[in-house]
């Protein structure tokens, strides 16, 4: 396993190359190097490590979720893949021409993205999907990263209240001026920020989030973005994919 020394030195090579990647076995959060270990004992052939950013560094969206979860990304080693998180989310993504129609929820099904890159504010599966301020600040350091590197950045989705405030503090924003909300639109910088509830599977099954709500907010983005989307978005949005 790596140890910290060394993920603290691969950090800051990739900060200098502009890279938003972290260490597959980043070792800079105990409770989740713990946790990983903990997976891998019964799921040895999952991923089972730090998970990548995926898409195009190069895009001028992000889109930021909170964190792997177990049985998805975890286990694929693809953001928002494998569970019933990315469905609606990958659906929404080619709606609005940042996606081609590809996924599968495998991490081989062919799918890319187009001028959009998805991360997590933490990189590494917590216990109960919920990681601790502290994993949230240590791992901030790759999200700075992530922003440095995506020069053509313009503007950041945050999914959830958690990712925003990560987001916020990354860029040594006040929390107080500019707090979440569904829907909320934030100018900071050269960066627009766009909120959403999560598109986790309990946020879509108590409709706290619906699809008409989620496709309202890449309508959004499009609309900032300044290109026009392609003829799928035109139509009726996609229904979530459970």
């Amino acid at each position: 396993m790596r140890s910290i020394a060394q993920c603290v030195k691969t950090t800051k090579k990739a900060k200098a190359n502009h890279s938003p990647q972290v260490p597959r076995d980043c070792a800079l959060c105990p409770r989740l190097v713990a946790y990983r270990n903990e997976i891998a004992v019964e799921h040895p052939a999952w991923f089972g490590g730090a998970v990548p950013s995926f898409g195009d560094p190069s895009g001028q969206l992000m889109v930021l979720g909170l964190a792997p979860g177990k049985s998805g990304a975890h286990r694929t080693g693809r953001a928002f893949t494998g569970d019933g998180s990315g469905g609606l989310l990958f659906q929404m993504l080619h709606h609005h021409g940042f996606a081609n129609d590809a996924f599968d929820n495998r991490a081989d099904d062919g799918l890319t993205l187009h001028d959009c890159l998805i991360t997590n504010a933490v990189r590494c599966v917590p216990p109960a999907n919920k990681p601790t301020a502290a994993e949230l600040t240590t791992c901030r350091t790759y999200l700075q990263m992530g922003l440095q590197g995506m020069t053509n950045l313009r503007a950041v989705l945050c999914l959830g209240r958690l990712a925003h405030d990560s987001l916020l503090r990354a860029l040594d924003r006040p929390l107080a001026a500019h707090r979440f909300a569904h829907g909320a639109r934030h100018s900071i910088g050269r960066v627009q920020v766009f909120d959403s509830y999560h598109c986790s599977r309990y946020n879509l099954n108590t409709r706290r989030l619906t699809p008409g709500m989620f496709n309202a907010v890449f309508a959004d983005v499009r609309a900032f973005l300044g290109q026009n989307p392609p003829p799928s978005a035109t139509g009726q949005p996609p229904q979530p994919t459970l």
